[in-house]
């Protein structure tokens, strides 16, 4: 069974950290740092992706090692809560950037984004201590769901705030905080007794599981497909989530006022994708949806590629409606339900006394996969000259991903490897 008032304070962490990632990680604070910090110097770009690089390769590497000791000390809740603060301060910080101050914001952002980043592994994993298996992917759904909602009221702050972005930063930071205290405060963690009462030297723990579990996950060969399978199509969506500001406002030339409508589109359709895809999944079994979902990513990829370009509107009425705007809504609703689908996966497939564990795999496995996508997107765009070739090539990935999808298997369950 479900409890639904657990269920509804865990996804409020969801509402909670969004205003980060829309409003830090992918959006205003990205336009800030190489407009204003860097003061539209062109090393700008590469100072920004190099944070995004240097704090993602950290995260990588805590995750799985944090995930370990926290399965060891079944204490979730005192690892999210650590990462929280360290995402929040640096982020409430950022107000005291300004112009020329790169060092500053740079290491604000690096430490903010370690936090933020590396904190969703032990929130992800308390989905099997609030719910049982069959209700795995409504819950996951659930809490993208709510997440986009926050999502979507963090973009529209952006407008009062549009003068005084320094502000907009702090107000992040209090909305992260206080929207995330009632996961801290009143919801339950499942403790797990163990047999072993030995101490530990919890330094060198997490680095030594974290080892074995590599020397040994050939053993885990379905978990194993699947987490190679989501590195491949998740690299494409993180790469189109990465790149689309980017690309609207280099190749399509849309203005600010453009962009936040266009991420309002996305927010607005991702959250009901989320809560669509959570009754699609449970009907057509987890597998088969993320399946689905990642042939209408070639669709829309396809389409931005053949109609998308500067001047291409679709006239309702008396009203002309960019085609980016209709890619941008579709894109949305598939990218909600990609996450959650394969979050409910993740789950389903791994057993409790490993969970933290191997969801810091996955997050390791996420996180990774943001330097080989950018990476291919820029040199597809480099030597191409066209944005639109870039974006072409990113379906590869997609179908790499469906053809190592064939090799999952949704019902066998992961054993503990002894």
């Amino acid at each position: 069974m479900q409890n639904k008032k657990q269920v509804f304070i865990w996804s409020l962490f969801d509402f909670a950290n969004s205003s980060y990632a829309v409003i830090i990680a992918a959006f205003v604070f990205a336009v800030y740092f190489t407009g204003v910090v860097c003061e539209k110097n062109p090393a700008g770009d590469f100072l920004w992706s190099l944070g995004i690089n240097i704090s993602m390769l950290i995260s990588a590497v805590l995750n799985p090692v944090c995930g370990a000791l926290a399965d060891k000390t079944s204490n979730k809740k005192a690892f999210l809560f650590f990462f929280t603060v360290l995402a929040v301060v640096p982020t409430a910080l950022l107000y005291f950037t300004g112009a020329g101050t790169i060092a500053l914001a740079l290491i604000l952002f690096v430490v903010s984004n370690i936090g933020f980043q590396t904190g969703l592994t032990f929130y992800d994993a308390f989905i099997s201590d609030i719910a049982e298996e069959k209700y795995y992917n409504k819950v996951s759904a659930f809490g993208y769901a709510v997440g986009y909602i926050g999502s979507l009221i963090s973009v529209l702050l952006v407008f009062p705030f549009k003068d005084n972005y320094n502000l907009l930063f702090v107000v992040t930071a209090l909305f992260f905080l206080v929207f995330s205290m009632p996961l801290f405060l009143f919801l339950k963690e499942k403790k797990i007794v163990r047999g072993d009462t030995e101490k530990i030297n919890y330094f060198s723990y997490g680095f030594v599981k974290v080892f074995n579990t590599l020397k040994h996950i050939g053993k885990y060969r379905n978990l194993r497909n699947f987490l190679i399978a989501f590195f491949l199509y998740i690299d494409a969506v993180n790469t189109i989530i990465f790149f689309s500001g980017i690309y609207a406002s280099k190749t399509l030339n849309f203005g600010i006022t453009e962009l936040a409508v266009f991420f309002i589109i996305v927010q607005f359709t991702a959250m009901l994708g989320s809560f669509l895809f959570g009754w699609v999944g449970d009907k057509l079994g987890i597998l088969r949806s993320i399946i689905l979902t990642l042939f209408f990513w070639i669709a829309i990829i396809l389409f931005i590629f053949i109609f998308v370009h500067e001047n291409s509107y679709l006239v309702i009425g008396s009203v002309k409606v960019h085609l980016f705007f209709l890619a941008g809504g579709f894109a949305g609703t598939f990218l909600g339900s990609t996450q959650s689908l394969s979050r409910a996966l993740m789950t389903k497939l791994t057993p409790r006394d490993i969970k933290t564990e191997f969801f810091g795999f996955y997050s390791l496995f996420e996180k990774t996969s943001t330097l080989l996508g950018p990476l291919t997107f820029g040199l597809v765009s480099w030597l191409s000259g066209s944005q639109r070739f870039a974006i072409l090539s990113v379906g590869i990935f997609f179908v790499l991903g469906l053809l190592m999808l064939k090799t999952v298997h949704e019902n066998e369950h992961l054993t503990h490897n002894t």
